[in-house]
């Protein structure tokens, strides 16, 4: 019987001794190779940011004025965690705003419970179903902070839903994004726009339309792109709002 030669191979029987070295030096860089596309890969990708679901700060309970339109939002008055003042921006569950149950309230001063997000200075609340998630407090009164304007800004940005930017999603914005982006503004989830640059110190705006109205269903085809818009910007309080003409939308150069 013939023996076979030391340095032939057959799949189902242990590797010759001289081919075992090798082996390994190509197993090991297939590994190296590997490990290396996936860091050059991940590299690549646009930073997540920090945006996120803070459960550990357990369930908030907020005080504060409510601002019905363009979308409801919190004047706070009354918080543990955030200061007085600070505007918060607020959803439901899913993908699902607030309006129907904000608009009865506007103007009033309103106890509202539920989960914060939050992502650098943009903050939300989602709040809990109910009046135990959002109902008036009786017998309270206190106005909402008056609007100043800050003059007339043409803007390089990027158009996000609110919740998902600040950290129900992540990343919550590029072009992956979009159709998650329109289901949660087509759902009632403030529209925020996302500027490359601070402007007047600030950098996350809650989109309008030119009379501070809802802007939702102008704005789908635009939304995760880069785009430029002009419009008034003002502020009431702690919130910036960018009150846009639509018709100014336009892809970034």
């Amino acid at each position: 019987m013939t023996e076979r030669p030391d340095s032939f191979f057959i799949g189902w029987a242990p590797p010759p001794r001289r081919l075992r070295g090798f082996l390994i030096a190509v197993v090991l860089g297939l590994l190296a190779l590997f490990a290396l596309t996936s860091y050059l890969t991940a590299a690549t990708q646009d930073d997540p940011g920090d945006g996120a679901f803070r459960f550990d700060w357990g369930r908030e309970t907020v005080v504060g004025v409510l601002q019905a339109e363009p979308y409801p939002v919190l004047h706070v008055l009354e918080s543990e965690r955030f200061g007085q003042g600070q505007a918060l921006m607020l959803s439901g569950f899913g993908k699902r705003g607030v309006q129907d149950r904000g608009d009865p309230l506007d103007g009033k001063v309103v106890e509202a419970s539920g989960v914060a997000l939050k992502r650098g200075a943009l903050d939300m609340l989602q709040v809990r179903g109910g009046a135990e998630g959002l109902g008036p407090l009786e017998g309270r009164e206190a106005p909402l902070p008056p609007v100043v304007s800050l003059g007339r800004w043409r803007i390089t940005g990027e158009i996000c839903d609110g919740k998902c930017y600040a950290g129900a999603m992540r990343p919550g914005q590029g072009l992956a994004h979009k159709a998650c982006a329109n289901l949660c503004l087509i759902g009632g989830v403030p529209p925020v726009f996302v500027a490359t640059d601070d402007i007047e110190g600030q950098r996350f705006f809650l989109l309008a339309d030119a009379e501070g109205g809802a802007v939702t269903e102008a704005i789908l085809d635009q939304t995760a792109t880069l785009v430029e818009i002009e419009g008034e910007v003002t502020r009431r309080g702690a919130l910036f709002v960018f009150n846009i003409d639509p018709q100014t939308i336009r892809l970034a150069q």
